[in-house]
Parts: C-alpha cells; structure tokens; sequence
C-alpha cells in the first residue's frame, strides 16, 4: 500500500470500521492517520505501516484496535474503555496503561519495550500474548497474572522473566513462556493445558503429571535430569533435546507423532509401543541401536552415523 496519508477520511463521520492495514511482509506507507472525527469508529486496523503518533481519545466506542507492526513510542487507550481486543505489539513502546480497559478479552504487546505491564484491572483477558521473538527479544522482567484467572492462553516468550506464578489460571490451555530465565515452573494446577512450550530457560525440574490433557510438550535446552511423562497419554509432539536426560519412558505416550530427545545421555529408547510416531529424532546420545520396526511406515530418523536401525 503506496498510501501516505487518509486526508479526507474526516469527512465520513458515521464509519465504523477502518481498514488501512498492511502485512508484516509488505509495510504500508501510511505516515498520519487523524480519525478525531470519526467518533463511530468500533473498529480500527492500522497496522504495519509508518505511523509514529496515534490519538484515539475521541474513539470512544471502538471495541477493535490493531496498531500493532508501526512506530509508536506511546499509545493513550484510557478513554477507550469499550475496547476487547487491543494488538500494539511491533512498536517502541516503553510503557502502556490498560487499566481502564476493563472490558479486554485479547491483548497482544509484545516486540515493544515494555518492562512490566499492570493487567490486575483486566479480569475479563483470555488471551495474553506479550512475548518477543527471535529477532526482537523482549525485555519483560517481571509479570503479574494472577488476577487474570480467565486466561486460556498465554504467550510470554523471549523475555527477561526469572519467575512465573501461573497457579491461579486454571483455565489456561496453551502456555508458551519459553526463552526466558525460570528456574523452576508449576503447573500443577493447571489441568486444562493442551500446549506447554517452556524451552531454553533454566529448569531442573519439571512436573507435569497433572496435565493430563497435554498433546504437546516442549521443554528442550534446559537443565532436566529427569522427565515424567507416563501420565501425558494424550502427547502427540515431545520436544526435550538438549537436557541432561539419562531415561526416557514413552511406553504410555501411544499417540506419540513427534519425538525430539537430541544431545541428551540416553543409552537406550524404547519406541516399540509407538505405532503413529513419525519423526524420530535422537542424535547425540549414547545410543548404539535404534529398533522402529513397530514405529509409522517411512518414519523420519535423525540419529547419529554408526547407529544400527532395525526397521
């Protein structure tokens, strides 16, 4: 989008919905954008474009917000206490104040410079996502969500977190705080999880016979000597390379499509009981065979030059 500027876009007072978005692949050229007259607005997607200033304090009715993807180093949401979904992140902001948009359902600020957020007044969040990236790492050092106990989804990853008390979310379903500094993690009340990714942190230990319904778990590049995952029937991937493993049972995890245990000290797996597993990888390890004869037809296996397979 060639667009500079929506000069006129003044005029039409009654609009609700605004749509001058680009892509994260193809940034828009879109350097101002004055919407103080259009006062109807409930819905406003002006992401991945130029802007350096956005002021929708007259926006009173707007419930959608997408900025996110622009150069913001500030964005003023107090009056707009009707807003649910709010996405800011890709910007420079250093701070942001939702605590009078009480009404959020989604909000997703990450890739900014935030170092806390105050979500204490956002009782009615279900999705959470204020994670960096690989290219853009987060510096959030602390996080508060215990007052959000409706959260289904939390995304926190590439961050500066060194804790992260999840014991009041009870409804979450998917977490995703890997690339960050924990040394330990709890999730013992959070049976309603389907996703854990906590890879590339500091844990030694990691429980997760309560999470009965995980079908995805990912605690690679940490410091576990021991993992338990007899109780995770439902487990269809299983990343935990680069640990400090020296067992690994996945007699009971029958629904096992993906395994990952690389640069482990593994001398021996048993994959007998594994009948959908199709990606196979174990590198690494101290391994001398490998039996997949029970294993999918065509199964994928990354394993070190030497090894016997025994298909």
């Amino acid at each position: 989008m060639d667009i500079k500027d929506l000069k006129g876009i003044e005029y039409f007072t009654e609009l609700k919905e605004l749509r001058c978005n680009a892509d994260i692949e193809n940034e828009g050229m879109l350097v101002s954008l004055d919407v103080s007259r259009n006062t109807e607005l409930t819905y406003l997607s002006c992401g991945f474009n130029q802007l350096r200033s956005l002021d929708v304090s007259k926006n009173t009715k707007l419930t959608k917000l997408f900025c996110g993807g622009n150069w913001l180093t500030s964005l003023d949401v107090s009056k707009n206490t009707m807003l649910t979904d709010l996405v800011c992140s890709f910007n420079q902001l250093s701070s942001l104040d939702v605590s009078r948009n009480t009404e959020l359902t989604f909000l997703s600020c990450g890739s900014n410079w935030l170092t806390s957020i105050d979500l204490s007044r956002n009782t009615e969040l279900k999705e959470l996502s204020c994670n960096g990236d690989y290219y853009y790492e987060g510096i959030l050092i602390s996080l508060d969500v215990s007052k959000n106990t409706k959260l289904t989804d939390l995304d926190c990853s590439f961050n500066q977190l060194t804790s992260l008390d999840v014991s009041r979310n009870t409804e979450l379903t998917n977490l995703r705080c890997y690339s960050n500094q924990l040394t330990s993690l709890d999730v013992s009340k959070n049976n309603k999880l389907t996703l854990l990714s906590c890879s590339e942190n500091q844990l030694t230990l990691l429980e997760v016979s309560k999470n009965t319904e995980l079908t995805d778990l990912y605690c690679s590049s940490n410091q576990l000597t021991n993992l338990d995952v007899s109780r995770n029937t439902e487990l269809e991937s299983l990343g935990c390379d680069s640990n400090k493993l020296t067992n690994l049972d996945v007699s009971r995890n029958t629904e096992l499509i993906y395994l990952s245990c690389d640069s482990n000290w593994l001398t021996s797996i048993d994959v007998s009981r594994n009948t959908e597993l199709k990606y196979l990888y174990c590198s690494s390890n101290q391994l001398t065979s490998l039996d997949v004869s029970k294993c999918a037809p065509n199964i994928y296996i990354s394993a070190d030059d030497g090894i016997e397979i025994i298909r």
